[in-house]
């Protein structure tokens, strides 16, 4: 029936659903991301056909070819797909109904998805051709939305990576239309801009991508890149927090020191039999790996510089510790190992045991627990093969060891302004306050502080309270952590590390922290 969108689901006498086909039309031709986005599909109970509708060539893909070349990257979504990859449902199976996904810029019957409003790939590539992540809206023929979110890209200055990484982040979009499935809003545009075309002269454009490219090139030989820091300050008993603000400290930030060839990030700071601990994200350029390292803080700061307390097979960051039940522990991520590891301090802070893995076979990014209406619940972005950033995904367990379950929703939310974690979630006065990223400018460039106004078996909901980002009171260009423990609260950011520097003042001899005054 026009206008209404279902996948007609029926069992035979073994109870397995039969259902018809879907058919995604993509403007053509057939793109290795349009074959992505249909083999996402496919976790449906029904075949896949992808269908191309002849339409004019856009000049988008010959900006992505050059940005391919410019910046060595190995993004092919934007490639013809061979004959062999293209997927066919070979027709349709007894008994079950057609359902059309159109992405053409007139659609007709079935879903479509509109970007910023207007339907079609043509739009969404002219808003990323203009820096933009659209918010994006699955919509029947009649005009109903089924989903709405923001997909997104951790580089949207860059088409090529934005084009590849955006279309995963559609496919879950179009999966929880076709499944039915309320997904959280995403957090709304505080800044209004113009949605019409930003389509520029194709030679102006391929001038612009070069000359940017180059940039990006002369800065990487000056400068060590990405370089991040921590700032950190100590409250004053009656002082509020950051949370409580909802802007930054009118004094503004101290820096922890570093020596330009390791950086600083993900700041997680607790509160120990009476000592203050800041464990970290400690990056060495020359390794291009990170471990977990930790420093201790007493009334004048931090006592010494970062020591290393964790390592593993791949890259570690946020290393989100917490104390329960007489013991210290740890979930760093692990995201490229394909899972999520709970650890346990065997001699805090420097000795650490594997205790269980809560989660297999899955990558995601910044763990982050919390126990709400008599369970524990875990927060993190989950990556489809687009963004890092964009997807939120949640489980539950009884006990901190698990049993851990996903959430029956699967898919929480799509937004790469409000979904990744960007710290603890902080219970204040039965209310739920939750530091976000927002990357909707590029990774890690400000937060969100945000009220979690639901969170249960039923489906999560988020409100923002406020924007922070990087300013006066914390220079650079970006503002990616949000914490505190007792005294100490400390948030992270961008810096600039040239590749010859100055040798850098020397930190405070380590020693033995002394218990801080009050906390």
């Amino acid at each position: 029936m026009r206008g209404t969108i279902h996948i007609d689901v029926r069992h035979n006498g073994a109870g397995k659903a039969q259902v018809g086909y879907i058919e995604l039309r993509v403007p053509g031709p057939v793109l290795r991301g349009h074959v992505r986005l249909a083999r996402r599909l496919g976790e449906l109970p029904a075949p896949v056909r992808v269908v191309a509708v002849p339409g004019p060539p856009s000049d988008a893909h010959r900006v992505m070819r050059l940005e391919r070349a410019l910046h060595r990257l190995s993004d092919d979504a934007h490639l013809p797909a061979p004959e062999a990859e293209h997927v066919d449902a070979g027709g349709p199976r007894s008994g079950g109904d057609r359902v059309v996904v159109d992405l053409t810029d007139d659609p007709g019957e079935g879903l479509r998805a509109a970007f910023d409003g207007r339907p079609g790939e043509a739009a969404l590539l002219s808003a990323l051709e203009g820096g933009r992540l659209p918010l994006v809206e699955v919509l029947d023929a009649a005009g109903s939305v089924l989903a709405r979110g923001r997909p997104g890209s951790e580089q949207p200055g860059v088409l090529v990576t934005a084009y590849a990484e955006v279309l995963p982040g559609l496919g879950t979009l179009l999966l929880a239309a076709l499944r039915g499935q309320q997904l959280a809003d995403p957090a709304p545009d505080l800044t209004p801009y113009d949605v019409a075309s930003t389509s520029r002269p194709l030679a102006l454009t391929v001038a612009r991508k070069t000359a940017g490219a180059l940039a990006r090139q002369g800065y990487r030989a000056l400068y060590r890149a990405p370089h991040w820091r921590v700032g950190w300050r100590l409250l004053e008993p009656s002082e509020p927090d950051v949370l409580t603000t909802l802007e930054h400290p009118a004094g503004g930030w101290q820096d922890l020191p570093d020596d330009g060839h390791h950086f600083y990030a993900d700041p997680f700071p607790v509160v120990h039999e009476g000592r203050t601990w800041l464990f970290v994200e400690d990056y060495d350029h020359r390794v291009g790996r990170g471990v977990i390292s930790v420093v201790g803080f007493d009334d004048d700061g931090p006592v010494g510089t970062p020591t290393t307390v964790l390592e593993h097979d791949v890259h570690l960051s946020y290393p989100f510790v917490l104390e329960h039940e007489g013991e210290v522990w740890m979930v760093p991520e692990t995201s490229a190992a394909g899972r999520i590891e709970l650890h346990r301090a065997t001699a805090f802070p420097h000795r650490w045991t594997l205790e269980a893995v809560l989660v297999e076979g899955v990558e995601a990014s910044d763990a982050t627990l919390l126990e709400h209406g008599g369970r524990w619940w875990l927060l993190a972005t989950v990556r489809h093969g687009g963004s890092f950033s964009d997807t939120l995904g949640a489980w539950s367990a009884e006990r901190l060891t698990g049993p851990w379950s996903p959430h029956p929703l699967g898919a929480l939310l799509v937004d790469i302004a409000s979904a990744r974690p960007a710290g603890r979630v902080e219970v204040r006065d039965g209310r739920l306050l939750r530091p976000v990223q927002d990357n909707r400018t590029g990774y890690g460039a400000s937060l969100l502080l945000m009220e979690v106004t639901r969170l249960d078996e039923g489906g999560f909901e988020q409100q923002v309270l406020a924007p922070l980002a990087a300013g006066p009171r914390w220079p650079g260009r970006r503002l990616h952590t949000l914490n505190r423990a007792g005294r100490l609260e400390v948030v992270d950011g961008s810096a600039m590390s040239p590749r010859f520097r100055r040798r850098p003042r020397e930190p405070r001899e380590p020693r033995e922290p002394r218990e801080q005054g009050r906390a």
